[in-house]
Parts: structure tokens; sequence; C-alpha cells
């Protein structure tokens, strides 16, 4: 059952910056502490969306250059390598 849980909580100052504390609900979606977020700001409406971070990081000497064009040849020969699968 997905459910939306509302919570209530007073922006605190930590150090220079301004934060609120939400271990519970950082813990229903499975963040623990060092985990990478992606954060999402709708100014129009006030909303802010945190979710898990799905970024993935590159290994050592891989560029972002080859992967971008590796993405270009899978888009492009996308039907003939999922034909060679089935085979």
């Amino acid at each position: 059952m997905n459910r939306m849980i509302e919570m209530e909580r007073k922006v605190t100052k930590f150090g220079n910056s301004l934060g609120i504390t939400m271990t519970d609900a950082l813990k229903q979606i499975g963040l623990d502490q060092g985990d990478l977020v992606s954060i999402d700001v709708n100014p129009t409406t006030g909303e802010i969306i945190i979710k898990k971070s799905t970024k993935v990081s590159l290994p050592e000497g891989v560029s972002t250059d080859f992967m971008d064009t590796l993405t270009d040849v899978i888009e492009e020969y996308d039907q003939t390598l999922k034909g060679l699968k089935d085979r």
C-alpha cells in the first residue's frame, strides 16, 4: 500500500544553513547517511521533491564522451541488438 505520510517539521539553523530533520521519512525511502539524493524544487507550487539518486558514477578511465557515443550507438542499433538477443 503506497500512501502519502504527512509530517510537519520546524526549520532550524544548522551552522550557517537552514534545514529540517526528517530521519523517519528518509528511512522510509531507503536512504541512509552518505547516500546521494536528487532534489527538484518547484518555486511556483512551493514543492520540494527528494528522491534517492539514480545517477551512476563512471569507473575511472571511462569518459563521458565515450558514454555519449555508446548511448548514440545503442539508440541507433536498438532494434538490431534486440533481434540478436533472441537468436
